[in-house]
């Protein structure tokens, strides 16, 4: 390639080598002259996943595939991605995800046409051989807007809950503005922080209705599947969402945002917590009630409304039940 690419193309990869054929395939089936595609192998520790990717990507035109020395997660391998891109243009796919056919090209289309820096789009979940079309939440569709009109209302499923970064592409001068780099080191809710700052700090964006991504579910080495101790890490990531929204001239009113989106988090995790291991159960209990106590009163009463009998109960007990247990 000669001039700079127009597409980065940015895939982490780890333990996925059943899916990386499917995944490459649908990126020869994307391919152009001036899109790049980045791989970055994460240190897979169960199969033979950079050896698939060394193999198949021979055949993917402007391919590469970088190894890290040592695992670092989701967060990290994306952003190692980021640092070796060089085009005008980003976006991500997850190694045991893939494309339709022609989707990079609309995408690519997309944001050029419309000239915002970013645009999110709709996608497909896979289970298993059901497929289901999920939309972005914000209905204006083709259009510029605000991302900042897009977080609110505080009780309805906005934009700041759609946090899935393949899910869109993003203008280059945003990692100029300090944005678009996730927080090293998170193995899970990577995305949440991110598409935050996004949201309240970039100037324009746009929702395209491509629907050219398709997310696989229930992927055994997925960690939504697994109850280790990386999951806990949602804690961390709602944790900087809060710290950062402590210096936004909109604080009060994004802070409710922030803490419903925390509160039916840790709801969802407090309620599937058999698949955890005992010990990780109770610190997850321990965590939530920390993060609970760390709200007011009235804060915590005005995030529960309208979540349900079963997980209004829940968190109240584990607030009041859990206060003052040693870590």
């Amino acid at each position: 390639m000669t001039n700079p690419p127009t597409l980065s193309v940015i895939v982490p990869c780890y333990n996925i080598e059943s899916y990386v054929p499917e995944t490459v395939t649908s990126l020869v089936n994307n391919e152009r002259d001036d899109f790049e595609f980045i791989f970055v192998e994460d240190r897979s520790t169960k199969d033979k996943t950079y050896e698939a990717l060394l193999t198949l990507t021979k055949r993917l035109k402007n391919s590469r595939v970088i190894r890290h020395e040592k695992n670092g997660g989701l967060a990290t391998a994306r952003n190692t991605g980021i640092d070796a891109s060089e085009a005008r243009y980003i976006t991500f796919l997850d190694g045991d995800d893939w494309l339709a056919p022609g989707y990079l090209a609309d995408l690519t289309d997309a944001i050029e046409r419309l000239d915002v820096d970013f645009v999110r789009t709709d996608h497909v979940q896979v289970t298993g051989i059901e497929r289901t079309v999920h939309r972005a939440p914000e209905g204006r569709r083709h259009v510029a807007l605000d991302p900042r009109t897009s977080i609110l209302p505080v009780d309805d499923t906005t934009m700041v809950d759609y946090p899935y970064a393949w899910a869109g592409v993003y203008h280059r001068r945003l990692l100029d503005k300090g944005m678009l780099r996730f927080h090293d080191g998170l193995k899970t809710a990577e995305d949440r922080p991110w598409i935050w700052d996004l949201h309240r700090r970039a100037d324009s964006y746009a929702v395209a209705s491509l629907r050219g991504v398709f997310y696989r579910r229930g992927v055994a080495s997925s960690l939504t599947q697994i109850g280790d101790v990386r999951q806990l890490d949602f804690f961390r990531s709602f944790d900087l969402v809060l710290a950062e929204l402590a210096d936004d001239p909109e604080v009060s009113r994004l802070r409710k945002k922030a803490l419903r989106n925390y509160c039916v988090v840790i709801a969802h995790q407090l309620l599937s917590r058999g698949r955890f291991e005992r010990s990780i159960a109770a610190r997850l209990k321990q965590m939530a009630a920390e993060a609970l106590g760390r709200m007011s009163e009235d804060e915590l009463e005005e995030a529960l409304v309208g979540m349900g009998e079963e997980r209004v109960y829940m968190l109240r007990r584990i607030r009041g039940g859990m206060k003052g247990v040693a870590a």
